[in-house]
């Protein structure tokens, strides 16, 4: 059920109920710009990543800026966009069931929408789904180009796929998904240039494999906020899906040489116990913040760290007890992992200069399906 927000326009940001999915918008803004302003002058387009952000409002800003359109998950994400007046959708992922499938074909109606494959049952299904809603699905080829996660082997499988696909009177083969998801938190520069250049040399052999048959790639997607430099250095990818570069997290804080956004997420939450000297205690634990990246980082008081998380109740600590927040005083935190962070909320706050100035609903919050 949606909650009720926790703030209201025009509210100080230390009396926002706590906790609460707080928003920078001069950060966030900036960050948008800097992608925007990176991407112009070398072709490749942005097609950025909704999972991260879950929000229409925040795609369309995305899409002001020349982003071209968004990808998703999940059908339900991509149903929220598209409702929302997203007009150009990628499933970034593979879809089997059929229920599912016939949802995605469903929305063809109000938006221009793909979904990927990495297999022939993938395809089949895909195809049947088409068939049954009377319309042609564009369907990319996702390969593994190094994640070992989904997707078909570089080079002849996946050509084969891609003529099943263009050979079908109900499919648009669309291109290559080729996303190399683990290399985005490598810490050392050389060690994501190093993959990247992997899963290049893969992809660029993919797409000469496929001129040559006759079939061109419209879309070449793949990259992420921590390493779409390298994939746009390699002149490979023409469509970008980064997408925690709007917000950022702790761990991207962790890589040397962090990409140049700044961060402008944070889990609003406030000191709700102080028992005794030394100790501080959160209303923010795990239901408030994603930790499988992490502990969170508390924002703006230096030499205080997160502890430890309990369902409710996050635990703060200092070397120096002064220094530790007092009862009722608000804390910024920066989690560890944004995206399974902002799925726990129903409203962003968006902040300015310490005052509430917009509420956005998380519309695709939960969506699983």
């Amino acid at each position: 059920m949606l909650q009720a927000p926790p703030a209201e326009p025009g509210m100080r940001e230390e009396d926002v109920e706590t906790p609460a999915l707080l928003l920078d918008l001069d950060a966030f803004e900036h960050n948008l710009d800097t992608m925007a302003a990176m991407l112009a002058p070398t072709g490749a387009k942005l097609r950025a990543h909704a999972k991260t952000h879950k929000s229409p409002i925040i795609a369309l800003a995305q899409m002001r800026r020349g982003a071209i359109g968004q990808c998703v998950q999940k059908v339900a994400e991509a149903e929220a966009l598209a409702w929302g007046g997203v007009p150009d959708i990628l499933v970034s992922n593979e879809v089997i069931a059929p229920r599912k499938l016939a949802r995605l074909a469903a929305l063809s109606s109000i938006a221009r929408v793909a979904v990927c494959a990495d297999g022939e049952a993938g395809i089949a299904a895909i195809e049947a789904a088409a068939e049954a809603a009377g319309l042609r699905m564009t369907v990319l080829v996702e390969i593994d180009c190094g994640a070992g996660r989904c997707g078909v082997a570089p080079g002849p499988e996946a050509v084969a796929l891609a003529e099943r696909i263009a050979g079908s009177r109900h499919l648009v083969f669309g291109g290559l998904q080729s996303y190399h998801g683990s290399a985005q938190h490598r810490r050392t520069p050389e060690a994501r240039a190093e993959a990247i250049g992997a899963a290049a040399e893969e992809t660029r052999r993919t797409v000469e494999q496929l001129r040559q048959r006759g079939l061109a790639c419209a879309i070449v997607g793949g990259a992420g906020t921590g390493s779409f430099a390298h994939e746009l250095a390699s002149g490979v990818w023409n469509e970008i899906q980064a997408g925690s570069y709007a917000f950022m997290d702790a761990d991207y804080a962790r890589n040397e040489d962090p990409p140049p956004f700044r961060q402008s997420l944070f889990v609003l939450s406030q000191v709700m116990s102080a028992p005794k000297p030394g100790v501080a205690v959160l209303d923010a634990g795990h239901k408030a913040v994603a930790v499988d990246s992490g502990l969170p980082l508390v924002h703006g008081l230096p030499g205080v760290t997160y502890a430890g998380a309990s369902d409710e109740h996050g635990s703060l600590k200092a070397e120096d007890p002064s220094l530790l927040p007092k009862l009722g005083q608000s804390v910024r935190l920066v989690p560890g992992h944004c995206d399974p962070t902002v799925d726990r909320y129903d409203w962003y706050v968006g902040v300015r200069k310490g005052r509430v100035e917009c509420l956005w609903p998380v519309a695709a919050r939960g969506g699983m399906a």
